[in-house]
């Protein structure tokens, strides 16, 4: 992502860049100050629209400021043009209003006091015009954070303010990335570079947020753990438990509520289904919100008749059986400790789908009727979807390993998914 793991700034990162220069094909976006490089030459003068000559002054440069902070958008995003796109959001039929209607009023009220900081309204700016995905995503956790707060904590108008802003911000750190590492894509795929490029993203954006910007540091952070969760399944850190804040699990259960919200069909009832098929893998508080608002919806559909079903989940139950046994066989002797490493933290996250399969109650697929067809396919395609997330993990966890120690890990995802993955 051309930044640092410490965050420097000051070297220009080339996917920010182009996104910020296609957006100024169409919007107003000029230097707020002269730009220097660090020997202090002087690259553009202030008040200076952006053009694509800009790029090539900045081609190899430190600069003595960070770009980011020396470029405004001017016509850019602003407080009311968020409050127009929460307001359809609301007027809409998606499958989020339920969630939302209800807290109308608070939402509107937390939405006025939002504070949009100038690095983060050209960053915002920028990606509306040439991410527009990413920038509907920031304005559908923004809300949903916000409602998340109203149904669960009796939560003053500053807390409500406050998980919006950080589910407006929490993606930030994706306008730094190649847009073919955009998380609807790389959510469907195993390879390890696109893993890595995707896990990148939420340490950059807390990092621009406590460099760049004066947005509480409770805010930053929350960025930096939106993909964790609470079992340590989560990345880019792992982290468990108490080591999250509450705002960071209020962003973990909007992003994946969300992420599971891009499959086709999908309603708040997979939603329901997904945050609580692990157990203690989102904060339980967030689970009902979402349960109750599934109510007033329609009822869930299945897409897949009870045979089709019936053998997708006799393949998930062998692969979860066979699965700790297969990552054991597959360990040469002797094993290196960066191996074991990567093989004891497989095997963890094993054990967690195998709870949640147990609890489930389908380890049994003939008992599977078409009453039940529809939540057995949403607990069967949230386990599938988590354990494809495993052969992530690994190879990520892989990466600085020796080239025997990763072809081993290779052949474990593999043998992990065996039998498992077949055309729908």
């Amino acid at each position: 992502m051309n930044q640092s793991p410490e965050g420097d700034f000051r070297s220009t990162n080339p996917h920010a860049l182009a996104v910020i220069l296609e957006a100024s094909e169409t919007r107003s976006i000029i230097a707020s100050s002269d730009i220097f490089d660090i020997r202090g030459n002087l690259l553009w003068a202030r008040n200076q629209p952006v053009s694509n000559a800009l790029q090539r002054r900045l081609m190899d440069r430190a600069l003595k400021n960070p770009i980011e902070a020396c470029l405004i958008a001017e016509d850019g995003v602003d407080i009311g043009k968020l409050t127009a796109a929460m307001e359809d959001l609301l007027a809409g039929d998606g499958v989020l209003a339920p969630m939302l209607r209800p807290h109308a009023g608070v939402l509107r009220r937390g939405m006025g006091d939002i504070h949009l900081h100038p690095v983060v309204q050209l960053l915002l700016s920028a990606a509306q015009t040439a991410r527009p995905a990413l920038f509907g995503h920031a304005v559908e956790a923004m809300a949903l954070a916000g409602a998340l707060t109203c149904a669960t904590r009796d939560a003053s108008d500053a807390a409500v303010t406050a998980a919006m802003t950080a589910g407006l911000l929490h993606d930030i750190g994706e306008v730094y990335a190649a847009p073919e590492f955009g998380e609807a894509d790389a959510a469907t795929r195993l390879d390890v570079e696109t893993y890595r490029q995707l896990v990148v993203h939420p340490h950059v954006g807390q990092v621009l947020l406590q460099q760049l910007t004066d947005y509480p540091a409770d805010i930053a952070r929350a960025v930096g753990e939106h993909h964790e969760h609470l079992d340590g399944s989560g990345y880019p850190h792992r982290a468990t438990g108490e080591a999250l804040s509450s705002l960071g699990r209020l962003l973990a259960a909007v992003e994946e509520a969300l992420s599971v919200l891009r499959v086709p069909g999908a309603d708040l009832h997979h939603v329901g289904v997904a945050l609580r098929v692990i157990p203690h893998e989102f904060d339980d508080t967030l689970v009902g919100p979402f349960i109750v608002a599934a109510r007033s919806a329609s009822p869930m559909a299945a897409r897949r008749s009870v045979d089709d079903l019936r053998q997708r989940l006799s393949r998930l139950d062998t692969a979860l059986r066979h699965a700790p046994e297969r990552v054991r066989e597959a360990l040469p002797e002797p094993c290196s400790e960066p191996l074991r490493r990567i093989a004891d933290l497989t095997l963890g996250l094993l054990q967690r789908l195998r709870d949640g399969w147990n609890e489930s109650g389908l380890w049994s697929p003939d008992g599977v009727d078409a009453d039940h067809l529809a939540e057995a396919e949403a607990v069967q395609d949230a386990l599938r979807s988590r354990l494809l997330e495993i052969g992530r993990v690994a190879r990520l966890a892989s990466a600085e390993a020796s080239e025997d120690d990763r072809a081993c890990v290779e052949r474990i995802c593999a043998l992990l998914i065996e039998g498992l993955v077949r055309p729908a």
